[in-house]
């Protein structure tokens, strides 16, 4: 054996080799996180060309103006929701309650750590004929992935439940999940009258424009009654 062959590695081939795996732990780590924060993002859907644009905050947007929308709701003949459920995305939250902002958007719920869902009032409430609205983040900066983080994700056939104030669960199958620009807004379809009862849960979604620190794109499931159950 020569004598280059048996010299052990020098302190700077053992600091190099340290380095570099050190930059591959990173880079590892680096993508890991990033890939669990992505979102789920349903395919976008074709241009509606009926929208209403979101406000300059990126909520989303309101109702079609009538003279009801600046009036209170109506109260409504099913029972006011409390909580919504999605086993199959691993959601759980009490319902917020919320209304019209200053610029005529719906509004969202406030950011904070103990994330919840909340429930459009000005609407009809979950199991009412029509469509019942609910809205939840995606995810925020400061507090990570949001209550509807995984919205995108649910399948046509997968189950919502909304609880509500008499003791009773509306359980409402879901028919498709679309990903619409926020200026392109359907709003007909999600606040369009109805001959049922239907359900619409909306967050953000596609790119993130750190411009005006907002998402670009809006994430819709659509969901109809299937049953009425005891809690």
């Amino acid at each position: 054996m020569s004598e280059q062959s048996s010299r052990r590695p020098g302190s700077r081939t053992w600091t190099a080799l340290a380095v570099a795996l050190v930059v591959v732990a990173v880079v590892a780590v680096v993508v890991a996180v990033t890939g669990q924060q992505q979102a789920p993002q349903p395919v976008a859907a074709p241009a509606q060309g009926t929208s209403s644009a979101a406000g300059a905050t990126g909520a989303p947007s309101a109702p079609p103006a009538s003279p009801d929308t600046a009036a209170a709701a109506p109260a409504p003949a099913a029972a006011q929701p409390v909580a919504v459920s999605i086993p199959t995305i691993g959601v759980t939250s009490d319902l917020l309650r919320l209304g019209l902002n200053d610029d005529g958007t719906v509004e969202v719920p406030p950011l904070g750590p103990d994330d919840q869902a909340g429930w459009y009032e000005r609407g009809p409430a979950p199991g009412d004929v029509g469509p019942a609205v609910l809205l939840g983040h995606v995810d925020s900066a400061e507090h990570g992935p949001g209550v509807f983080f995984d919205l995108g994700a649910l399948q046509p056939g997968d189950e919502v439940e909304v609880a509500r104030a008499d003791g009773t669960v509306a359980v409402f199958a879901v028919d498709r999940v679309e990903r619409h620009p926020k200026d392109d807004f359907p709003t007909i379809e999600v606040y369009g009258d109805t001959a049922d009862a239907q359900l619409r849960l909306i967050t953000c979604g596609g790119d993130f424009d750190s411009s005006v620190r907002s998402y670009e794109d809006n994430v819709i499931a659509f969901a109809t009654l299937a049953r009425t159950e005891p809690a």
